[in-house]
């Protein structure tokens, strides 16, 4: 893959290039056809999409972008917050003409493309994947406490991460919040996320923000017109089930989709049918899920703080381990 600069009114010459915008934001094309935007979580990069990128790309053109402090592309130079990512985003899309373009976020990303929705004039088509900052009460510290453990046991890990990752027994210790099948997730998709988690500059402020910074604003019933769509996770233990609805009455214009057998990235354990709602939706062709499917499950809070238990004796195992 090659690596340029290209200026905002530079038409973009290569649909399997890399690239850096004016504004440093780095991001990969790929395919033809409609163009389709994928916004990465926190801690994540363009690779966060790699499940399901060539599939998405057999179909539409897919532009996956890094976002500010996170990938390759360097942090903004101000405060790092959804509403400053949002405008970074929006410059990208207005410097390349494509505004309008559908979207999919995923978890922190998620946000970001409800965020833009709501602003109007941004974005086409919404899928917003297991979005997060619908959180209340013990579910902040909740999210804010076990994800910056996380990363301080990944940054703590890096010089065995390889070895971790090759492991079913080490994805699973160190997935457990995030999948609801860790073990049988791509060696190569977590240790590339590992290495992006603990290299991204941006994350500890970032995560501090989306816990206790801004709350995220909704958008009265009628005023997104194209189609919208927020999945979840069934098994979700990230942004729990139960902050579904909230999100849905904060964009009543929103459709809700459940992911079965699946936790906080459905395009990690549910590829295949991610692919096909994106798809489905982006195309003017989702129709819904059937009667039933839209039941609220909600994992008691005694299986969410049993994963993080799980996750913190297996952390500490690891790193016993690590010291021998």
């Amino acid at each position: 893959m090659t690596l340029g600069l290209v200026k905002p009114s530079s038409p973009l010459s290569s649909p399997t290039s890399d690239f850096l915008t004016s504004m440093n934001m780095h991001y990969i094309r790929r395919g033809t056809g409609k163009p389709l935007l994928l916004v990465h979580g926190i801690g994540g990069s363009w690779r966060s999409w790699n499940p399901i990128l060539e599939a998405l790309a057999a179909e539409r053109e897919v532009i996956a972008v890094d976002l500010p402090g996170f990938g390759d592309t360097p942090p903004l130079p101000g405060p790092v917050t959804i509403g400053t990512l949002a405008d970074a985003l929006t410059e990208f899309l207005r410097a390349h003409n494509f505004l309008g373009i559908d979207a999919v976020g995923s978890s922190m990303g998620a946000r970001l493309v409800l965020e833009m929705a709501r602003r109007g004039g941004v974005l086409g088509a919404v899928v917003s994947l297991d979005p997060g900052g619908f959180w209340r009460g013990w579910e902040i510290p909740f999210f804010y406490y076990t994800v910056a453990g996380s990363i301080r046991l990944v940054r703590a890990l890096q010089p065995v991460m390889p070895a971790l990752t090759g492991s079913a027994v080490g994805r699973t210790a160190l997935f457990a919040q995030f999948s609801a099948r860790p073990w049988r997730l791509s060696p190569k998709i977590t240790l590339d996320e590992m290495r992006t988690f603990a290299a991204s500059p941006s994350f500890d402020e970032l995560l501090d923000n989306l816990a206790h910074g801004e709350k995220q604003q909704g958008a009265p019933k009628g005023s997104i017109a194209a189609p919208l769509v927020i999945g979840w996770g069934r098994q979700d233990l990230v942004c729990l089930p139960g902050q579904a609805a909230r999100a849905q009455a904060l964009f009543p214009d929103a459709r809700l989709h459940w992911f079965d057998t699946c936790g906080h990235f459905p395009q990690w354990d549910q590829p295949q049918e991610t692919t096909r709602l994106i798809l489905q939706v982006t195309g003017g062709q989702y129709r819904g899920q059937e009667a039933g499917a839209e039941a609220v499950s909600r994992p008691p809070r005694t299986l969410a703080v049993a994963a993080v238990a799980g996750l913190a004796v297996a952390g500490l195992w690891l790193l016993v381990r690590r010291a021998r």
